[in-house]
Order: structure tokens, then sequence, then C-alpha cells
């Protein structure tokens, strides 16, 4: 049976994030600029989402020219902790898809992510898409956000395909498929080419994938390389053996959830807060992992983020501790600031495998 791969791929995740936090930013250009320490005038666009891209304005693009492209544009700050708040969360959503109880899950960076789906379904593209469309429509349900998914027989395939229906697209690639898909592409569209590359391979005569596939694998070993020569001629062949396996594991387990409308009352925030510790322990559970730090993280209807952490002795997987060190911090929380609440998170951290730990009745 063919491995059946999925990467999915979160769309314009920093500026999406922005427009979700803040509906009245839909429609508009939004850009989000990682600005340095000449403040607004520094900096570069960090991400943007499509409005502003169909202007002109593009990541990496220093953030004064993007002004200059579009003076009326949203231009946001990055706010990476809470990006990752958010990245927290969808990446558990899609583990909880992989097969081997989430084992066969990679994360690629705080927006992406491959997991294997051989098993769950069976081998049946159709179903593999049926598993696509149920993980967006959780992100989409829990977190407000969309995402492109890519299915293919290994990683490259997957995460090229990923690409060819953005914003919110499926995209298969049966096996049969592969070779009239990668034909005719750039070399420098195949994943893991860059651009020293993609140079010596154009002084090669070399610009089409189909191009690399025909050439002897000698040859680019002669000049890349014994590891990376064969690796170019595997990969523009559509062969592709890495595994899917996270090269770290997964340090922390999260949810985030809205609540029903913005508030500050007690009794509303805790009983999401109990459902959110709920589904979290159950993956705390489910993965048989202790947790050493709890984080509580709390969005005001003014977008203001806090989080707020307490680190515990030693690693433990007791529910009502979690549940007591959440309420105990969404209490200060909630005693600290007058302002309606508009979204809350829980997560767990500092991951240890559960080897006979000792339970919390054991230490005292």
């Amino acid at each position: 049976m063919s491995r059946i791969i999925l990467h999915v791929d979160m769309d314009y995740f920093y500026a999406a994030i922005e427009e979700h936090e803040d509906p009245s930013l839909k429609g508009k250009a939004v850009v989000v600029c990682m600005y340095s320490n000449r403040g607004e005038e520094g900096g570069a666009v960090s991400t943007c989402n499509y409005a502003a891209r169909d202007a002109g304005i593009h990541s990496a693009m220093p953030c004064r020219l993007a002004k200059a492209v579009k003076p009326d544009a949203v231009f946001l700050p990055v706010r990476k902790p809470f990006y990752s708040e958010v990245s927290d969360m969808i990446m558990e959503i899609i583990r909880s898809y992989a097969d081997n109880d989430g084992e066969l899950f990679e994360k690629l960076g705080i927006d992406e992510a491959f997991l294997e789906v051989t098993t769950t379904s069976g081998g049946d593209l159709d179903k593999a898409q049926q598993i696509a469309q149920s993980i967006k429509d959780d992100v989409k349900e829990l977190e407000g956000l969309t995402c492109s998914v890519g299915i293919g027989p290994n990683k490259i395939i997957a995460k090229m395909a990923s690409s060819r229906q953005k914003p919110d697209g499926i995209t298969v690639i049966r096996e049969d498929e592969v070779d009239g898909f990668l034909r005719k592409m750039p070399v420098a569209k195949l994943w893991g080419i860059g651009k020293v590359t993609e140079e010596k391979l154009a002084g090669m005569g070399i610009d089409i994938v189909e191009d690399l596939a025909g050439r002897d694998v000698q040859e680019l070993i002669s000049v890349f390389g014994k590891i990376r020569g064969t690796w170019l001629k595997m990969a523009a062949s559509g062969i592709d053996d890495d595994p899917v396996k996270e090269k770290t594991s997964s340090d922390q387990i999260g949810r985030m959830a809205s609540l029903t409308h913005d508030t500050r009352k007690s009794d509303l925030v805790l009983s999401l807060l109990d459902e959110l510790l709920d589904d979290v322990f159950s993956k705390v559970t489910a993965r048989s992992v202790s947790f050493r730090s709890i984080t509580v993280t709390v969005i005001y209807s003014n977008f203001k983020t806090v989080t707020k952490s307490h680190t515990l002795n030693h690693p433990m997987a007791e529910k009502a501790l979690l549940r007591e060190v959440s309420y105990q911090i969404m209490g200060e929380l909630l005693d600290s600031s007058t302002v309606n609440i508009r979204r809350i998170g829980v997560r767990v951290g500092n991951l240890h495998e559960n080897k006979g730990q000792k339970t919390l009745a054991e230490f005292f």
C-alpha cells in the first residue's frame, strides 16, 4: 500500500490571525511587519494578506517601501508569542488526525506540518481527502482560520501540492500523476532547492524539473556531491522516502477558544476554561505524558493579550492540579483588569514521557 502524506499550510497565517481577532480588518490590505530598532520606518514585511499581495507587497519587502506601495494598508507589528499560542492549538488539531495515535506528525514551522494518514485512510485517496476536509473544518471552527492541504505519495509532492490551490484549497496528486505534476515545473519550485543550487543548475542548462530528472546521477554527484546529487535526481523523479517524523518532540499541548460574547463574568469564563482543560488533559492522557508548566492566555476585547504561567516542582499528570492552577491564574487575570475578555487559552508544557512517574498523592 502506497503512503499517503498530507501537508497542511495555513493561509497568510499572521495576517489571518489579525483579521480574525479584529473583524474590521476584513477586506483591507493587512501587512504584518517585523520592525527594527529604528521603529516603524525600519524593518521588513513578515507576511501580508492577499489584498496586500495583489497591490505588490510581499514578504521581506522593506516596510518603508511597502507603505509607499500601499499607503492605505493596515500595518501591524508582529505578535510572535500570540501567533505561537494559536499555532500550538492548530498543531494539536492536525496531530489528532495522524496515524499511530498522532506519532506520524511533523511540524515544519509555526504555520505548516506534515502528517501521514496511510493507515487511517486505508490507502484510499478519497478518504484522505475527507480527512483533509475535516482538518480544515476543525481549524476553521475552532480557530476561525483557513488552511490549504496538499495530498501526495510523499512529503515533497504533498508540500508542493499544498500551494497549488491557495487559499483554502485541497490538491490531490495521485502516484500516476506525479510525473505530469513535476515535469514542466521550474527547478526553483522544487521543494528543497535554494538560490545557490538553482544558479548551479542553470549553469548546467537545467531550468525545469524534466531536465533535472533526465540528467545522469553521476553528473549531478560530480557537481553537488554524493548526498545532494543523489537527492536532486530522486526529488526530480518524484521519489522521496523520508519518513514523517518530528525532528524534536512537541513540548506543549494546548487549546484556545472564543467566548460566545465578550464578558468578564467568571462563571462564563470558567465554564469555557473547563471545556479547554478537559480537552487538554485528554490529549495529555492519550500521549502518556506529564507536564511541568501550566500557561493561561487571555485576549481582551481591546485585543490586548496577556499570558501567565506557573511552573511545578515536578512533572505531573493530575487533572485536579491542572484545574486548580489554571483557575488560580485565571482568577488573577480577571482581577487585574476591568476589560471584557474575548478569548482564552490554556496549555501545558515541559512535557515528559510517563515512565512510572509519581502521582500527586505520592508526593504529599
